[in-house]
């Protein structure tokens, strides 16, 4: 029977990649994943990548970051903010940060700084830590600064030592005690601060992160901590030193109506403590702005309802009906939104190894059973001739019988485990053609759809979920996962994806759709010999950082990559950042990589002495245990590609 032709438009219409590739990601004739870094014209084929990744002698798993999107990003929010100010008659400016928390990451980091230059882009740091890389790399003394987070007084004299170098480091009080700290310390340097107050609103943030907003936030100042504040400031003679109004609503806001009430209470708050004496100039809007994973365009977790124009329109338009309303004038805006500009830089690459499926195609001869016991194998195996259209769902209740009996008479030591296996098997083939007889045109019944689950492979994948994708295993979050070759061929698998740690947690078994979510996803049948990989998408923020180092595996590979109309390929490699070694991973755990050798010594040359090993072998295997600690983490298998031998 002739398969239907597969396009390269079914591929994408199967993986939704139109729909949250948001124009940075496609599929090409020749069936692989390409990146629109700056969408337009210019591509880079994905499969090319991995080409120049083997080339360099690189092992999967790989991270690959294309330098022109991130800046692309940063380009766009900045120029909707200023499309969104002139259109409105906005009277002040956009001043957004970067919170350095997202992506720590140098590279990232100063690639946003130069990217957002023209705009004065700034920073934002939570931590001692990424307060001193920021104050290192920031050096624009019109851009910002802003210090969330709790604070101790090296914290405050961090931040007041960039003051004193010109910087516009703000200093945002997140608890009133805070405050007196700051004033203490200031005084003690000599110099006034820039202050700003983290307002706790009431109203509520939505999403999986919701409970980091509104009244029992863990950071912010009640309305009654605002006035003790003010007054606070007042007294100390300076109320001038007040100069930014701070919210958050959550990270990754589904529903564009949270982000305007939030905008709109604290922009009331900010006109009041204008007119409380204090010379105000900056509203920041905190985080929030969406990332859609998904390509729904819902308020489901995993997507957002509304467009960056429209977030950055409600937000200059809100902020000026409040403020003339109060006569009061308009705030430079800050945001800082973060995920929105780092997620889809970042492709991991992953190549899966192996497949383990339910469904085996071997043809299952009938055997006799033994006296007095009744055939359950040939009773299936009657049952998988007779399956037909009108009888679908009553042939496979029939042969899910039968598995139980035959589970049960094993139980009882009554079946021998070849019949056992065979009966397992014919019930798979049998369970696979039941789904097969659904046009695909009718709704699968619930039955049928678990059935369908259940019949899923499970794609072996040399990667850690704890290391490159922990918001997936800690919070559900979803990404965006597909083949990135032979997307011009119909995938005739459905699979889960399971990593290399000892883990049961360490799988993807929640896929991305627009209806609702996956359990499986489609795939091609993997065959032996020849690499298959899987790419997993708008992974830039966080899972850069977040990873642990569960069964010690660490830092993937990396590559940085630039367009350049004047290469062949139309790109080059900036710059491969090489992933943790054995030997790096085990010395972040106390392990001492030279006393692990020597302790080996010590044992080869006992096994020496009590002539288990002779001279040579046990140098050779030492030599080969020391080499080992300089090897990445994660698995090879380059001998696995290649030809076997011939006779």
């Amino acid at each position: 029977m002739t398969q239907p032709s597969f396009s390269i438009q079914d591929a994408a219409n199967l993986y939704s990649i139109d729909r949250w590739g948001g124009g940075y990601f496609g599929i090409n004739d020749a069936g692989h994943v390409v990146v629109h870094p700056k969408r337009n014209g210019e591509t880079i084929d994905l499969m090319e990548v991995v080409a120049e990744a083997r080339a360099h002698k690189l092992a999967f798993p790989l991270v690959v970051r294309f330098h022109d999107l991130l800046r692309d990003r940063v380009e766009t929010i900045n120029k909707a903010f200023a499309r969104a100010i002139a259109e409105a008659n906005y009277t002040a400016p956009y001043r957004g940060v970067f919170p350095i928390k997202v992506n720590q990451l140098r590279e990232v980091v100063e690639e946003i700084l130069d990217a957002g230059a023209p705009w004065h882009f700034g920073i934002e740091a939570g931590s001692k830590p990424e307060l001193l890389a920021a104050l290192s790399v920031h050096t624009d003394p019109e851009s910002l600064v802003i210090c969330n987070g709790y604070k101790d007084t090296s914290f405050i004299r961090s931040a007041l030592l960039g003051r004193k170098l010109g910087k516009k480091v703000i200093l945002v009080v997140e608890k009133l005690e805070e405050l007196a700290h700051i004033l203490r310390v200031s005084q003690d340097m000599k110099i006034e601060p820039m202050i700003g107050l983290r307002v706790r609103l009431l109203s509520k943030g939505a999403g999986k992160w919701a409970t980091s907003g509104g009244e029992n936030a863990k950071f912010g100042l009640s309305t009654a901590d605002l006035v003790e504040a003010s007054d606070m400031l007042h007294a100390a003679g300076l109320a001038h030193c007040l100069k930014l109004v701070h919210f958050h609503v959550g990270s990754q806001v589904p529903d564009i109506g949270t982000i305007k009430r939030a905008v709109r209470e604290a922009a009331r708050f900010y006109a009041k403590l204008f007119k409380m004496g204090h010379e105000l100039g900056y509203l920041d809007v905190g985080g929030g702005l969406g990332v859609d994973y998904d390509g729904s365009r819902t308020t489901f977790d995993s997507s957002m309802n509304y467009s960056m124009d429209e977030y950055v329109r409600d937000i200059v338009y809100t902020v000026k009906e409040v403020c003339d309303s109060e006569s009061v004038q308009h705030p430079v805006l800050v945001s800082e939104s973060g995920r929105a500009i780092v997620a889809q830089h970042s492709v991991l690459i992953v190549e899966a190894f192996g497949a383990i499926e339910k469904a085996s195609h071997i043809e299952i001869p009938p055997t006799p059973a033994p006296d007095g016991q009744p055939n359950l194998l040939a009773d299936i195996l009657e049952i998988q001739s007779g399956l037909s259209m009108d009888r679908r769902l009553e042939n496979f209740h029939d042969a899910q019988e039968i598995r139980e009996r035959a589970q049960s008479m094993f139980d009882l030591g009554l079946l021998d485990l070849r019949t056992k296996a065979g009966i397992e098997t014919v019930y798979w083939q049998i369970a696979t053609r039941t789904v097969e007889l659904f046009d695909k045109s009718e709704p699968l019944p619930e039955e049928v759809q678990e059935i369908q689950n259940a019949l899923g492979d499970q794609y072996l994948c040399n990667f850690s979920v704890f290391q490159s994708l922990l918001d997936h295993w800690a919070l559900g979050q979803l990404f965006p996962v597909m083949p990135i070759q032979r997307l011009n061929e119909a995938p005739d698998r459905n699979a889960t994806l399971v990593d290399i740690t000892c883990d049961s947690d360490g799988k993807v078994a929640k896929f991305i759709d627009i209806q609702d979510v996956k359990e499986t996803l489609p795939l091609h049948r993997w065959k032996s010999g020849e690499p298959y990989y899987i790419g997993f998408f708008l992974a830039g923020a966080y899972q850069d950082i977040m990873g642990d180092l569960h069964n010690l595996f660490g830092r993937v590979n990396e590559m940085h990559i630039y367009l350049d109309e004047d290469e062949d390929s139309g790109y080059y490699i900036e710059e491969i950042l090489p992933g943790s070694t054995i030997g790096q991973v085990l010395s972040l755990t106390q392990w001492d990589v030279n006393e692990l050798a020597r302790r080996m010594k010590a044992q080869t040359d006992a096994a020496i002495k009590s002539d288990r090993l002779k001279p040579n072998e046990a140098m050779r295997l030492l030599d080969d245990y020391e080499k080992s600690l300089t090897l990445y983490t994660y698995l090879n298998f380059d001998d696995q590609h290649a030809k076997p031998p011939t006779a």
